[in-house]
């Protein structure tokens, strides 16, 4: 069994896998070591692991999961990967991007895929049908827009998303909530929209915490996938494996 590491910028997710099925996952806002443990106790089949993060790892975390297991993998951009990247400074890929891509991959094995991850930051990557990983676009997110307007003017205030807003604004707060939504709304499709243009067989796979809010709102039809990232470090992890 495998063990899934991905320490994000403010939470942790964790996942064990039995080759490719998913057997369990949770989200945690810090690891500890005891929790490690606990994690042993439970799955004491786990005997490989790897390790991503958006920082350097916690080093006793690294360290516990080197000795607890037979086979450790710290994931950085010079670790072997089962597709081709073709990001002119792939030391400045995150890793998790470049793990959505692959998960995509595994997920739907020879098709033009389009991974949309929106969270913190909006990112769309794309990756040809032969496994090649082109490169993608990044800009704020949900939160980041609102508190951006918020931050960087004088007068306007910080507010959040909601289910039910107008199209066009008539309160300030209205005109900002609708600017904003309908703005990453227009911005989604009309990416999609764009990158399928030379391949309309293009699947777009949508994940991040905000993946259900816009998966609604789009005119596309798109395939949300959650645990897209977890996917892509286990096949990472099982493709060096088979590698040795």
């Amino acid at each position: 069994m495998n063990l899934v590491v991905d320490i994000g910028n403010s939470r942790t997710k964790l996942a064990i896998f039995s080759k490719k099925e998913l057997v369990d996952s949770l989200t945690i806002d810090k690891l500890t070591i005891s929790r490690l443990e606990e994690i042993k106790k439970t799955y004491p089949d786990i005997d490989r692991t790897i390790l991503s993060s958006v920082s350097s790892a916690n080093p006793q975390v690294a360290g516990y999961l080197k000795s607890e297991y037979s086979y450790f993998l710290e994931l950085n951009y010079q670790t072997p990967v089962p597709i081709k990247n073709q990001y002119k400074t792939p030391y400045t890929l995150g890793l998790d991007r470049l793990a959505a891509a692959i998960g995509a991959c595994e997920l739907f094995p020879g098709k033009d895929l389009l991974v949309i991850d929106a969270g913190t930051a909006i990112t769309f990557d794309l990756i040809e049908n032969n496994g090649t990983f082109k490169g993608g676009n990044i800009s704020p997110g949900l939160r980041s827009r609102f508190r951006a307007l918020h931050e960087f003017t004088k007068n306007l205030p910080l507010i959040g998303e909601a289910e039910e807003y107008p199209v066009i604004g008539q309160t300030t707060e209205e005109a900002i909530r609708a600017g904003v939504i309908n703005g990453m709304v227009f911005e989604i499709d009309g990416t999609i929209s764009l990158f399928s243009e030379n391949r309309p067989d293009l699947q777009p796979v949508l994940t991040g915490g905000d993946a259900l809010f816009f998966e609604r709102r789009l005119k596309n039809a798109i395939f949300v996938k959650f645990e897209i990232t977890l996917i892509g470090l286990n096949r990472i992890l099982e493709y060096n494996v088979e590698k040795q």
